[in-house]
């Protein structure tokens, strides 16, 4: 496994975006994850979907293809030094995301993202997409 999912690339994939379809499809043979953490945010936008059970069955689709990685002790200390770190320097960032971050980290992923907070987190291997 080399790429973590961060969960704006999972929602342009689910949104047909062929960029994106395309990217990921590049690096599937060297594996695909994502957080449990974007699991739960992408299901936050199923259940504002217009047609949820559709949506639902799009994720569930998407995720038999990828590994979902969860959260555990080690992602759980990550989380605390690098936001204690972030805190103290003046530059916070959502929980959500640091989770997400912190996943990468504990499992040596390289993180596919559209979102510039990343670059905050130290030693996280990031490409913006």
């Amino acid at each position: 496994m080399k790429y973590l999912l961060d969960t704006n690339q999972v929602v342009y994939y689910l949104r047909q975006e062929t960029r994106v379809i395309d990217d990921l499809q590049s690096r599937r043979s060297e594996g695909l994850a994502v957080s449990i953490i974007s699991v739960a945010e992408l299901y936050e936008g199923i259940f504002r979907a217009t047609n949820p059970e559709e949506a639902e069955r799009a994720l569930k689709d998407f995720l038999s293809e990828v590994t979902v990685l969860s959260i555990d002790e080690e992602v759980a200390r990550i989380f605390g030094q690098e936001r204690a770190r972030l805190r103290q320097v003046g530059l916070p960032m959502s929980d959500l995301d640091l989770l997400i971050a912190a996943t990468a980290l504990r499992h040596d992923l390289t993180l596919l993202t559209a979102d510039r907070d990343f670059e905050r987190v130290e030693h996280l291997n990031t490409i913006f997409l």
